[in-house]
């Protein structure tokens, strides 16, 4: 055998055991991307239910936030029509209870002044002014500040 033949031989040698190492990477190769197969088609097998019924979960909790938001309105509008019927009944009943207050009042300081021994005014003059001061009492007592019919008379008058 000459040294040509020699250098062949090896050459062929390190041919053959390259060729079968790379076979068995080859052959591992595919088995990693058979298990990779298996592993992606069961987790896209879950996934796509779970997609499914996050999806499902998305749209009922919109629903659930659509109803919310009808009840919010609903709620707020009860409290404007509460708040306006407060005032309403303030204005018509809050007026004539000041004054039936502001009379009761009077009258008992009349009854307590009588049973004191104080004596009512005789003369035309004492009485008219003490009507008057208790006329501009009932009137400042009764007259509301910031409510709706106020508002309306500033408006009126300008």
């Amino acid at each position: 055998m000459s040294v040509g033949e020699l250098a062949g031989l090896l050459v062929a040698v390190f041919w053959a055991v390259l060729v079968t190492l790379l076979a068995v990477v080859l052959v591992r190769l595919s088995r990693v991307l058979k298990e990779a197969t298996v592993l992606v088609s069961a987790v896209t097998e879950q996934a796509v239910p779970l997609l499914v019924d996050a999806g499902a979960a998305v749209r009922s909790a919109n629903e659930q936030l659509d109803r919310v938001d009808e009840i919010t309105a609903n709620v707020q509008d009860a409290a404007a029509n509460a708040n306006a019927l407060s005032s309403t009944v303030a204005a018509t009943i809050g007026g004539p209870l000041v004054k039936v207050a502001a009379f009761s009042y009077g009258v008992r300081k009349a009854v307590n002044r009588r049973q004191a021994g104080a004596t009512v005014p005789q003369q035309a003059s004492e009485r008219e002014e003490l009507a008057r001061l208790i006329r501009a009492e009932v009137r400042a007592a009764t007259a509301p500040r910031n409510g709706l019919l106020s508002r309306v008379r500033r408006a009126v008058r300008g």
